[in-house]
């Protein structure tokens, strides 16, 4: 078992999640009828140019989409791309051509921006937590605090910003929380019994996980887990002088158990918290609390 999870890249897995989104997103915005502004207003065959223009500085994600969404509308839209993902992007620099069918770039037109800008405000996001921890050993993960139906995606744009993935479902890894701990202690079970129960069912079950996760709230609790020998434990909510003896009792017991630390974690506080000398720290606000990025198109 190995206590890293698996890291969510450019693939046909996260192809099919977009093709999924961007079906729901057409439906959503044109219905049965279609563009009826452009129908309208729109000589048939007109052609037309447009760049995708950032508004804003950033990091771009999102551009593995935008093909997607052309194909799936069946647009007659040729894109050439000045741009990649995880690129760092200026105010006023231009992302991607779009030559062809003027309908049908105005048709798209809010579909490949909503996109562009959700996933490229998390990844600006991202880059910007990560920059904050540059020179210690810490890392930057997300959590499962996603938009539902977007978190491979989401999880893509953490990763072009530079961020790393924590457990993409509840089938990946096993992360026994405080409420799994409260239940557990109502039974009559320790921390290392409940890990050992996993740990029974898993073989008994034959099934395969990415590790085994425990959640602590102090210290006591943190070296009572230390004798089932999980693969991560989550220091959720503790203090830096917390971390810091949790990191030296780990150097001195069980110095390949990786540390994460989580709860008041923001631009902030987690520079601090990397100095403590945790291995990981998850961040929700990666994917719940981004804000667009500013990106449009200017017609050429």
């Amino acid at each position: 078992m190995s206590s890293q999870f698996q890291q969510v890249d450019w693939s046909p897995a996260i192809e099919d999640a977009a093709r999924s989104l961007i079906r729901l997103a057409i439906v959503e915005d044109l219905g049965t009828a279609g563009d009826w502004t452009t129908q309208s207003l729109v000589p048939t065959g007109a052609p037309g140019s447009v760049a995708v223009v950032a508004r804003k500085p950033g990091v771009v994600a999102g551009l593995m989409v935008v093909p997607l969404v052309l194909a799936e509308f069946g647009a007659k839209v040729e894109c050439e791309f000045q741009a990649e993902d995880g690129q760092t992007i200026q105010r006023g620099q231009t992302l991607a051509v779009f030559t062809g069918s003027a309908a049908d770039i105005l048709s798209t037109e809010r579909i490949v921006l909503n996109f562009l800008g959700r996933l490229s405000g998390i990844a600006t996001l991202t880059r910007e937590y990560v920059r904050r921890v540059a020179g210690t050993e810490a890392q930057v993960y997300d959590t499962r605090k996603t938009t539902p139906g977007w978190r491979m995606l989401e999880k893509y744009a953490v990763r072009c910003g530079g961020g790393f993935n924590h457990r993409l479902g509840l089938d990946r890894a096993v992360m026994i929380k405080d409420n799994h701990v409260a239940l557990a202690q109502q039974e009559g079970m320790t921390l290392p019994m409940a890990v050992e129960r996993v740990r029974h069912n898993l073989a008994e079950q034959r099934a395969t996980v990415e590790a085994i996760e425990v959640e602590v709230d102090n210290l006591q609790q943190f070296e009572a887990v230390l004798r089932a020998k999980p693969d991560i434990v989550l220091l959720d909510n503790m203090t830096g002088a917390q971390l810091r003896e949790a990191v030296r009792l780990r150097n001195a017991e069980m110095p390949d158990l990786v540390l994460e630390a989580s709860g008041g974690v923001n631009l902030d506080t987690i520079a601090a918290i990397a100095a403590t000398g945790v291995d990981r720290i998850s961040v929700g606000a990666l994917t719940h609390s981004a804000v667009v990025l500013d990106i449009g198109l200017d017609w050429q």
